[in-house]
């Protein structure tokens, strides 16, 4: 990669990479830029030009089969590509992992910025990785083998839920991460409902700690593609003219971690209970 810049862009995750032209990428260099996302997680191309819905594709590709979203709306002739519009309300101001309310979440995403605001609009994505490590070790041993409920409730009334591990192994590198997000995450159904909200809302701010975040700033062109196995990322809502973006995401992969250690808690509150309390 030696006519390729990468610099890093926080010292939690993050690269900026400079020099490589994504309208014609061959195997050799993404095998370099996915060990580059594994190392570093969250990937930013500050310098790029607007893709071509064709290579936008094939860029998300290379990591797998992409996801056709079953109700965000498309690029027109593209139904791969999401459109990210603020101006109908595509403001995810809330830390959070994709679609984890699915049995097999997204692998990965890559978003281009197509319009955004003079200032303001930036992105932020979190080392979960780094949010695991950084817990004690007895609490570490504790979450091995519980699980979370991740669920979302689709405006016409459609629930989607799934159960994962709360602490998941990256199945390239086999690194432990956090794997609950405030956005989607409801229960963990080996607990009590006072326990399980106690603990969960630890492992949020332990995820949201600024030590683990880098932040990126938007211009027209720029795309940022991450690994959605060991990250949240947060979109700041502080602008009030458009931003649009574009997205790809690669269909996912079942979270693995230890087994579970306990049944599910037969007294413990319903899971329709907590989505209406939510």
């Amino acid at each position: 990669m030696t006519s390729i810049d990468v610099r890093p862009a926080s010292g939690a995750l993050g690269a900026e990479v400079r020099g490589l032209d994504l309208e014609s990428l061959t195997e050799d260099s993404f095998a370099q830029l996915h060990a580059l996302l594994v190392e570093n997680l969250v990937l930013f191309f500050p310098e790029a030009e607007e893709l071509s819905p064709e290579a936008h594709k094939a860029f998300g590709r290379f990591l797998g089969e992409l996801e056709v979203h079953p109700f965000l709306p498309k690029l027109d002739g593209h139904d791969e590509i999401v459109v990210l519009d603020s101006d109908q309300g595509a403001k995810a101001d809330v830390w959070h992992t994709d679609v984890t309310f699915q049995a097999s979440p997204p692998i990965a995403s890559v978003l281009q910025i197509v319009q955004c605001p003079p200032r303001g609009g930036d992105t932020m994505w979190s080392n979960q990785h780094l949010a695991y490590e950084n817990l004690s070790a007895p609490l570490r041993d504790f979450l091995e083998g519980l699980t979370a409920v991740h669920a979302f409730t689709h405006p016409n009334g459609t629930v989607f839920e799934a159960e994962h591990p709360v602490v998941r192994a990256h199945p390239v590198t086999g690194r432990r991460s956090l794997y609950v997000n405030r956005m989607f995450t409801l229960r963990i159904p080996q607990l009590r409902r006072a326990e399980s909200d106690a603990l969960l809302g630890h492992l949020f701010s332990s995820a949201e700690r600024p030590e683990n975040v880098c932040r990126f700033s938007w211009k027209p062109g720029a795309i940022a593609m991450w690994d959605n196995r060991a990250t949240q990322h947060y979109a700041v809502n502080d602008y009030a003219e458009r931003r649009v973006g574009r997205r790809v995401t690669v269909l996912g992969d079942v979270p693995k971690g230890e087994e579970p250690r306990w049944p599910h808690l037969t007294d413990a509150t319903t899971a329709a209970d907590f989505r209406k309390d939510s």
